[in-house]
């Protein structure tokens, strides 16, 4: 992996995908605990591969100082991303231009209804 300034190296694939998926049953965990319905919510989640890169493209924003990228920065960075990790390329496909990426999360609901 091609690396940036201030971003330390990560770990394998296997076990990026292993904290994603552990990531998203803390995520069902807490929304099933708080009494949504899973029905309602299953389907926003991202995958694992899409969490990963989602995880990578946030480490990438925060080695750079934590600056709002803009959206050609994220774009390159979703890229890279994709150029680094190939096996999680159909993942960066679908993140590409749909911003915002983390519409699971409580606060990016909040903030973009």
């Amino acid at each position: 992996m091609s690396q940036q300034p201030n971003v330390p190296p990560r770990a394998s694939l296997e076990l990026l995908r292993a904290e994603a998926a552990d990531e998203l049953s803390v995520i069902v965990d807490e929304r099933l605990r708080a009494g949504e319905d899973p029905w309602d919510f299953m389907e926003d989640l991202p995958t694992v591969d899409e969490l990963v890169v989602l995880t990578l493209r946030a480490e990438n924003i925060a080695g750079d100082g934590g600056v709002r990228p803009t959206a050609a920065r994220s774009e390159r960075v979703l890229r890279q991303i994709g150029l680094d990790y190939p096996p999680l390329i159909r993942a960066v496909w679908r993140l590409l231009g749909s911003e915002p990426h983390r519409t699971w999360d409580a606060s990016v609901r909040t903030r973009a209804s």
